[in-house]
């Protein structure tokens, strides 16, 4: 028995070890005031190993007796007044909330992550002079000071707060009835190639499009190097690929292949149909290239031109000063680029209204090209200035995040009817939608009113581009019944084709509940004052475009918001035409989110960032493009407390 009590006594810390050893007990261990080294076993001869072999200088330096213990007092003491200003922090203020709402200002603005430190001294300069005459102004100055946002504490909470909001998107994808990708490739400022890959999904009342990862592809860029990087990112968050309905693409080889496509290669490791949509807006710029033949000879004439002025620095001052000189509203030409969705119109459109001063500078320069006097050559060049405008419009209509591939649809079965009547106006000779051709003839007609104008060729040339949209967009018109279900829902018959694609969606309960929903007149009617307010949408946004008012009409309340909110009020006996809905409704129709991502990619990874690791390209991507607001403060509280170094 007394041997058992000694070995207990030996087995609890002993107060005399504080100034035998510099010991003190913390949450039941033997913790070293010098180190801060925790001792396993609380024995009396391990803590003096410990002491003796570590720490031999300082029991040297402060021997046993009086010397040591006062030593070992103010080793005490400032523990004491370390754990004190701990609390202090503490109950002061949430150093990190703080350091996490700085880092998300950083990285949401596309800063690098040193410029923590220029942010801090900012603030610490306006806060001089700006609370100068507040009592507790030193207190304000000190938190700034105590605030981490050190280049590595901005990548930590960054990545921390991208991680969080993954969180969150797998868990919203996992809960999600269905969902459906969009998939795109890049190469970035160190030519790596990135994938984007953007997530659409239902959540409530509200449709996500989100930015899952983009996934880095150090090799070569074919289908099945996307496939393997896709595949090992969905097996790494749990992605429930069996949810999956659609995937949009840019329509390359690599995407749409027959054999080794990524859509092939992922319909056979699903063993089920997936429906593959090629990009929309990709398809409208592939039949706006109607540069071939004569019309390409024009487009080529205004792009040599260009180059000569514009890439010329003498030439470039010499044209802006001629600018300046009449008075032009324009300070300049802009330069053509193919991969630019606008840029032929634009650039089209500035080289008209510049085309005198061009002329007078070419003379100048003793440069000729006669073409740029010839009727023949205007008359191409005014129609190709007016419906690259008409192309430009429709492209900037399908633009945008959250658009249903029901409207896009519209949109572009809309432009088809515009191209009939185009035809019809350059046949007749009333050019009433080719503004710059029809002042062109009319300037041409008062100088020489016996003047004939070939404008049967240039309905052949839009013949020729109704012939491509024709041609184009079968994946949308074999789907059209299947789309126009989620808004006219009555009037439409889903055959077994249409719903193959839906996992989970039995032909019998689909077309029980849409006889009982048609019996129904509550909630046809429903249906109906949804498109009067889909409708009011439509008329508000047209307005404030013509007024480019663009801010508003963001503030307006998305179509596909206003669509899912109505079918989710309705009872769950038609879940089953709910499902169909929802699943067609986070169908994409075009590649819009990733050209999106690309942007900011190529503003974050810049000349100056190209250094950048995957892990942190990802972070900020994500916390750029998310619509979810990370929650700091819970992260937060999982931290220890800490101020700025």
């Amino acid at each position: 028995m007394a041997k058992r009590k000694k070995d207990e006594e030996y087995r609890t810390f002993q107060d005399e070890w504080t100034e035998e050893f510099a010991f003190v007990e913390k949450a039941g261990s033997a913790v070293c005031l010098i180190c801060n080294d925790k001792i396993a076993s609380m024995k009396r001869s391990n803590v003096k190993r410990h002491f003796d072999t570590r720490h031999a200088s300082f029991a040297s330096k402060y021997p046993a007796g009086d010397s040591r213990k006062k030593a070992c007092q103010e080793l005490v003491s400032r523990v004491q007044a370390s754990q004190q200003q701990l609390r202090v922090w503490t109950r002061q203020g949430d150093y990190n909330s703080a350091s996490f709402a700085g880092t998300l200002a950083i990285v949401r603005n596309g800063k690098p992550f040193t410029d923590g430190e220029y942010a801090k001294t900012f603030m610490l300069d306006v806060a001089n002079e700006l609370f100068d005459d507040l009592p507790n102004k030193d207190k304000i100055i000190k938190r700034i000071q105590d605030m981490p946002l050190s280049a590595r504490t901005v990548h930590d909470r960054s990545i921390m707060m991208a991680n969080q909001v993954e969180e969150t998107q797998v868990k919203d994808i996992n809960a999600a009835p269905f969902f459906s990708l969009a998939l795109d490739e890049s190469t970035d400022v160190s030519h790596l190639a990135q994938f984007s890959v953007i997530a659409r999904y239902a959540a409530g009342d509200t449709l996500r499009e989100e930015s899952l990862a983009v996934l880095p592809i150090k090799g070569s860029t074919r289908g099945e190097d996307f496939f393997k990087s896709f595949m090992e990112f969905a097996h790494e968050k749990n992605l429930p690929l069996d949810k999956l309905i659609s995937v949009c693409t840019d329509g390359a080889p690599c995407m749409v292949g027959k054999n080794k496509g990524f859509v092939a290669l992922l319909r056979e490791h699903e063993n089920r149909p997936i429906l593959s949509f090629h990009c929309i807006l990709h398809q409208e710029a592939l039949c706006a290239q109607m540069c071939d033949g004569q019309l390409g000879e024009v487009m080529s004439l205004v792009i040599r031109v260009i180059n000569f002025i514009v890439a010329r620095a003498l030439n470039d001052r010499q044209f802006k000063t001629l600018l300046d000189e009449v008075g032009n509203n324009y300070h300049g030409l802009l330069l053509h680029s193919n991969v630019r969705w606008l840029s032929r119109g634009k650039v089209l459109s500035r080289f008209a209204a510049c085309l005198n001063e061009i002329w007078t500078f070419l003379e100048m320069k003793r440069i000729e090209h006669p073409e740029l006097a010839e009727t023949e050559w205007l008359l191409k060049f005014y129609y190709l200035v007016d419906m690259t405008e008409h192309l430009n419009q429709l492209n900037v209509k399908m633009q945008g995040i959250g658009n249903t591939v029901l409207s896009l649809q519209h949109a572009v079965f809309a432009f088809e009817n515009k191209l009939e009547l185009f035809i019809m106006d350059l046949e007749t000779g009333r050019l009433l939608h080719f503004e710059k051709l029809s002042q062109f003839k009319d300037a041409c007609t008062a100088s020489e009113p016996t003047q004939n104008f070939d404008l049967h060729q240039l309905a052949g040339f839009t013949s020729s581009l109704l012939q491509s949209f024709k041609a184009r967009f079968g994946d949308f018109r074999e789907h059209t019944h299947l789309f126009k279900f989620i808004t006219h829902p009555n009037e439409c018959s889903l055959n077994t084709a249409d719903l193959s694609y839906i996992p989970d969606v039995s032909l019998r309960d689909f077309e029980a509940e849409l006889a009982d929903l048609k019996a129904s007149d509550m909630w046809v009617n429903k249906f109906k004052s949804l498109n009067e307010d889909l409708e009011r949408i439509v008329r508000q946004k047209a307005e404030l475009a013509s007024k480019h008012m663009w801010t508003e009409m963001k503030k307006l309340q998305p179509e596909d918001q206003l669509i899912i909110k109505t079918w989710n009020a309705l009872p769950v006996t038609y879940d089953t035409l709910k499902r169909v809905s929802i699943a067609v409704l986070t169908m994409f129709g075009s590649t819009y989110s990733c050209e999106q991502s690309f942007s900011h990619l190529k503003n974050i990874k810049s000349n100056l960032r190209s250094r950048l690791t995957d892990e942190s390209l990802n972070a900020c991507m994500k916390l750029n493009l998310t619509k979810y607001q990370p929650d700091y403060k819970a992260i937060s509280k999982s931290m220890q407390h800490q101020k700025s170094h």
